[in-house]
C-alpha cells in the first residue's frame, strides 16, 4: 500500500479514478470495514484505485486538546491495518488550525478534486466536515456533481443491539469490557510496544513477565486481562497485569506485564502486539507472595481454559 501525505506529496501516476473512502478510521471496526470492501468493489468495477483518506493528527486533539479522546490505534498500526485489509492507497491530510477554518467546498476542490481527482467518495452516515463541521453528506454530494464525482454514504453498520462506533468501543475498552468491545471491533482491541527491562519479580514468583512500554494511547483499565502476544507473526497465549504492584507496595508507573502461559522466551528489545481477549479480574493487594503465587497459578489456569475453547 502507497501512504502519500498532503500537502507535500503529489498524487501517484498509478492511481487511477481513485475510490475513496472519507474518515478517520480509528479502531478500523465493522463498520470501517463495509466501507472498505464498498470501495474496493467500487475500484474494481471503475478500473480504479482504492484508496482511503483519513487526518493526522485526529482533528479533535488540535481543535479541542482538552477534550481529544485516547484513539484505539497508533497512526502506524492504523496503517498496518488498512494495508491488511486490502487498500491500494492512503492519503493522510496533516490536519492544522488552519485547515479547520476551511470552508467544505474549499476542503473538497483543494484535497479531493485538485489534490486525488477522485472518481468516486464514500463516507459514514455520520460524517463531518469543513469549518465548524458545517459540511454533511447532503453538501458532499452537490459538490460531487459540481466537481464530477459521485458522493454515497454507508448506513451505520449494528452488531446485535449497538450501533458500530469508534466512541463506543472506546468507552467499552476504557471500562475493561475487552470481550464486547473486540466483539464491535470484530477483532480483538491490541497495543504495540516493545519490551523493556523489568524488576524480574515474575520471575522470581515463577511467572516471568515481559514489560510493555507502548506508544499507543488507551490503556484498558487496572486488572489482570486474558491476552494473545504476537511475537514474530505467531500468536501465543498469555495472561497481563495492568497495574501498579500493589503487593510490593511499589505504587509507581502503570506497568503492563505479560506472562506468556507455557514458555520462556527472552523478549527484552523486541516489538510484540498484544490482544485483549477478557477481563478475568480487578488488580489488588494480596497478604504475601505465596497468596499471590497462587492467585496467579488460578489466573493461567482460567486463560488456559478460555484459550483452550477459542483455540487460540
Amino acid at each position: 500500500m502507497e501512504v502519500i501525505h498532503y500537502p507535500e506529496d503529489p498524487r501517484p501516476a498509478l492511481w487511477r479514478s481513485p475510490v475513496l473512502a472519507l474518515g478517520n478510521f480509528d479502531g478500523l471496526h465493522r463498520g470501517h470495514v463495509k466501507i472498505i470492501e464498498r470501495i474496493q468493489r467500487g475500484a474494481v468495477e471503475r478500473g480504479g484505485t482504492s484508496v482511503v483518506l483519513t487526518f493526522d493528527p485526529h482533528p479533535p486533539r488540535i481543535l479541542r486538546p482538552d477534550k481529544a479522546p485516547a484513539l484505539l490505534m497508533t497512526k502506524a498500526q492504523k496503517l498496518d491495518a488498512l494495508a491488511r485489509a486490502g487498500v491500494q492507497g492512503a492519503a493522510v491530510v496533516r490536519f492544522t488550525r488552519e485547515m479547520s477554518q476551511w470552508e467544505p467546498e474549499h476542503f473538497v476542490r483543494s484535497v479531493l478534486v485538485e489534490w486525488l481527482r477522485v472518481a468516486e467518495v464514500w463516507v459514514g452516515a455520520d460524517f463531518l466536515f469543513g469549518r465548524d463541521r458545517s459540511g454533511n453528506f447532503t453538501l458532499l454530494r452537490a459538490l460531487g456533481a459540481q466537481f464530477g464525482f459521485r458522493a454515497e454514504k454507508i448506513d451505520p453498520i449494528r452488531y446485535k443491539d449497538f450501533v458500530v462506533s469508534s466512541t463506543r468501543i472506546r468507552r467499552l475498552v476504557s471500562e475493561g469490557r475487552v470481550d464486547e468491545a473486540g466483539a464491535l471491533l470484530g477483532h480483538h482491541y491490541a497495543i504495540d510496544g516493545m519490551v523493556v527491562e523489568g524488576a524480574k519479580r515474575g520471575r522470581e514468583l515463577g511467572f516471568p513477565t515481559a514489560n510493555l512500554s507502548s506508544a499507543n494511547e488507551l490503556m484498558p483499565p487496572h486488572g489482570v486481562y486474558a491476552t494473545a502476544i504476537s511475537i514474530d507473526g505467531l500468536l501465543h497465549p498469555s495472561v497481563t497485569n495492568i497495574g501498579q504492584r500493589p503487593t510490593f507496595g511499589d505504587q509507581l508507573a502503570t506497568t503492563v506485564e505479560t506472562h506468556v502461559i507455557g514458555q520462556t522466551v527472552d523478549l527484552y528489545g523486541r516489538t510484540v502486539r498484544l490482544a485483549f481477549v477478557q477481563r478475568l479480574r480487578d488488580e489488588r493487594k494480596f497478604a504475601d507472595l505465596e497468596a499471590l503465587q497462587e492467585q496467579i497459578s488460578a489466573d493461567v489456569r482460567r486463560a488456559t481454559r478460555l484459550f483452550d475453547r477459542l483455540s487460540v
